[in-house]
């Protein structure tokens, strides 16, 4: 490559051009180990600009001796090895650190919205290292387009402020790295020591002072230095706090930082020679780049458990969105295997999904605890099956794209009486999303129908499916998404399914209550009113007595946790009960109430009932007698 045309000054010879050079020979001079040549008077480095050319130029010339040949070649050497220490002290001088509430500012102001739970994330709040060892609270919840950036960068005292400018591609924000008359310097810089051969020395001072940079925003955005290992040996909380900071760091590291360290390569290489620039970018990034996305490898391949879906989930869709700004930056076949592994990241996060939904309906179906809650209350496998497919359908946007087949059912042919049967000829055009959700609730009554038979009272067990089927039917009515998926069809079924439990708790606990109001058996052969047993009558009553205080000795412990439920399960009680007692007490009071005691048979007045059923589903014990009208 020929030398730089020196332009404005005259040409000089080599001897004084050898004098130049070496007056500036930090080996040998005490001021020139004490300064740098561009940090001071302008005149000076045009001389020592024009000074190296001519040493490269006297290489090519065929009139040198081999005396001078020696010489020259010295000169270059030393000359060479000025402007490497010149181009390494620029580089230092323009290491700055980013300001990092503005940058997630500036991105937040029209990002994309996801479908999933990231967004609500980032409301917390995170700390990311914003100065060398103090943390501050992270800014911004969001990442997009911004307005002005000019205040993005934080400068040292000595440094002029740069004026950031953008070249946007997607949501790619470049920011000027560096002042432009200093890129000027650089590139003079390196256009002298390329033509000289020196290109690996180039690339490698900048590759390490540039990677020195991002390290420093790398570690006040809080990507940390964590092997795959580590990250896998970490605990799944502590685990959490560390993706959603990566979220946020990938988007600052892949659109402004990789993005504008590639745009400072391509300002002081482009021209120079074929490819430099992109050689300079890559020494400077793929280090980083790859201690970047191997956090998101790592935790593709970590082990599947159902409470890192939505956190997993949020990495797919954080890199669904990175991935074409990915392809924009890193667009260079050196840069192959940073976009390939992005790639490959996000299948593997995909199928991680995938084999997560399909481990959860397999451990809802298995889910083996035996201990009935007491009361009859919802189940902690109800609330947390439900509240985990209400967060599904916050992300149904993803699922949909990545839930591509039916779940594995059960068959009603299948005879296999440890999995519930499902027809899907009923749930013809639904998504297969949609299926799955489905499919757990229906697993999930299957598993619940089970631990209803350990308890000893039938009439607790239909409380215990009433109360938890309800509690899935509210669930579902509460979440849009997740009742657009389900389908008022399936809704219907289930309300049916809670009504049902209702009513079979009903009939086992008061078809045998209320028979003790019923005529038969009262009456002996002769008329009517004479022909009343007292005796049977006595009995009739104390049975009634005896079995109504034990249902509410019993039943005011078991528990409804819905108001409105429990309300309209008392109401429906007394519109059985007390119509039946009013009228069995009309009918037969003055047969009791004409012998000795009457108060030991007729204990309860209808108001004393109505009353006492208030009593009932509140989940503490009562007193052992219920309170009587005054006699």
């Amino acid at each position: 490559m020929e030398p730089p045309e020196s332009y404005g000054l005259e040409t000089i010879g080599f001897e004084s051009a050898e004098k130049i050079i070496l007056r500036w020979d930090s080996t040998v001079s005490e001021e020139a180990r004490e300064k740098m040549i561009f940090e001071g008077d302008r005149c000076e480095v045009d001389r020592y600009l024009q000074a190296v050319d001519e040493i490269q130029r006297s290489i090519s010339s065929t009139t040198i001796s081999d005396d001078d040949q020696t010489k020259v070649n010295s000169a270059v050497q030393i000359a060479m090895a000025r402007l490497e220490d010149e181009f390494r002290n620029i580089l230092l001088v323009h290491i700055h650190a980013f300001d990092i509430d503005s940058l997630l500012a500036d991105l937040g102001s029209s990002s994309r919205t996801t479908t999933g739970g990231e967004n609500s994330d980032f409301l917390e709040d995170d700390h990311l290292e914003q100065e060398e060892e103090t943390p501050t609270a992270a800014a911004a919840s969001a990442f997009g387009d911004g307005g002005r950036s000019g205040d993005l960068l934080k400068h040292s005292e000595s440094s002029t402020s740069a004026v950031s400018s953008y070249r946007s591609t997607s949501s790619i924000r470049e920011i000027d790295l560096i002042p432009y008359e200093t890129i000027e310097d650089l590139k003079s810089i390196a256009e002298r020591m390329i033509a000289a051969g020196y290109l690996r020395e180039c690339i490698q001072v900048y590759g390490s002072v540039r990677k020195s940079a991002v390290d420093l925003n790398f570690k006040r955005l809080g990507v940390e230095k964590l092997s795959i290992g580590d990250i896998q040996r970490l605990e799944w909380d502590a685990l959490e706090t560390k993706i959603r900071r990566w979220i946020r760091a990938a988007k600052v590291c892949v659109r402004i930082l990789f993005a504008s360290e590639k745009k400072l390569c391509e300002q002081i290489f482009d021209g120079v020679g074929t490819a430099i620039d992109d050689a300079c970018f890559m020494e400077t990034v793929k280090g980083p780049a790859i201690q970047l996305f191997n956090f998101a490898e790592a935790i593709s391949i970590s082990r599947r458990s159902p409470e890192k879906l939505f956190k997993i989930l949020d990495l797919h869709d954080a890199l669904v969105e990175l991935l074409p700004d990915i392809e924009v930056v890193f667009d260079s076949k050196s840069s192959d295997s940073i976009r390939v592994q992005a790639a490959e990241i996000l299948s593997r996060l995909a199928e991680a999904a995938r084999g997560i939904l399909s481990e959860f309906e397999n451990a809802v179906l298995r889910e083996p605890s035996r201990v009935a809650v007491p009361g009859g209350t919802i189940h902690p496998l109800t609330r947390y099956v439900m509240n985990y497919i209400s967060l599904i359908s916050d992300y149904k946007q993803t699922l949909i794209d990545l839930i591509m087949s039916k779940p594995s059912t059960g068959s009603r042919y299948s005879g296999d009486p440890s999995t519930p049967d499902m027809d899907f000829t009923e749930l013809e055009g639904k998504t297969p999303l949609a299926l799955h959700l489905i499919w757990i609730i229906v697993i999930l009554q299957f598993n619940l129908e089970g631990k209803s038979k350990h308890y000893k009272d039938t009439s607790l067990a239909h409380l215990f499916m009433m109360n938890n089927v309800h509690y899935i039917v509210q669930k579902v009515k509460g979440s849009p998404e997740l009742r657009e998926m389900i389908g008022d069809d399936y809704l219907k079924k289930l309300t049916g399914k809670f009504r049902q439990a209702a009513t079979s708790y009903q009939r086992a606990t008061w078809v045998k209550v209320l028979y003790c109001l019923r005529d038969e058996g009262l009456h002996v052969s002769g008329g009517f009113s004479s022909g009343v047993s007292k005796s049977a009558l006595r009995e009739r009553f104390k049975s009634f007595n005896a079995m109504f205080e034990e249902v509410h000795r019993t039943e005011a412990t078991w528990f409804i946790p819905d108001s409105q439920l429990r309300e309209e399960l008392r109401i429906s009680i007394s519109e059985k009960l007390i119509p039946a007692y009013r009228s069995f007490l009309g009918r037969f009071r003055s047969h009791i109430e004409s012998g000795k005691h009457p108060e030991n048979y007729i204990k309860y007045s209808v108001e004393d009932l109505e009353t006492a059923v208030l009593d009932f589903f509140e989940g503490y014990s009562v007193s052992q007698h219920l309170r009587r009208r005054s006699q």
